[in-house]
């Protein structure tokens, strides 16, 4: 298991935060965009925190499954508001990068713990 994968989570959580406050701001669809951003954003570390105190190896892997889908639904929302024109793409690549890497070690650990219990 990656040992700094909440410590990360919980930093892009709040890169996600920092960028909802400023979504928010705006009037109409950069601020219901922005709602789905951070709802989806900051439930990846909650529920990578879960898993750490996960009570059996298939509650641990319920829990980073669920981080892993919501990793995948933030970079939905990331590239949605790139696309749109709300926000400059190249302000949201580090982002997307980083939600990208997010999805890559969640399922990485997810598919070694679903072997092993095989």
């Amino acid at each position: 298991m990656n040992s700094d994968l909440p410590d990360r989570t919980f930093e892009f959580a709040r890169r996600v935060v920092v960028l909802c406050r400023f979504l928010d701001e705006k009037p109409g669809v950069s601020r219901t965009l922005g709602n789905q951003l951070l709802r989806s954003g900051t439930s990846i570390g909650a529920n990578v925190e879960e898993g750490q105190a996960a009570q059996s190896e298939a509650d641990f892997v319920s829990k980073y499954s669920i981080a892993c889908k919501e990793a995948r639904e933030t970079h939905y929302w990331l590239r949605l508001l790139a696309a749109s024109e709300i926000l400059p793409p190249d302000s949201l690549a580090e982002l997307e990068i980083e939600c990208n890497e997010l999805i890559s070690i969640l399922t990485s650990i997810i598919k070694k713990m679903k072997s092993r219990r095989q």
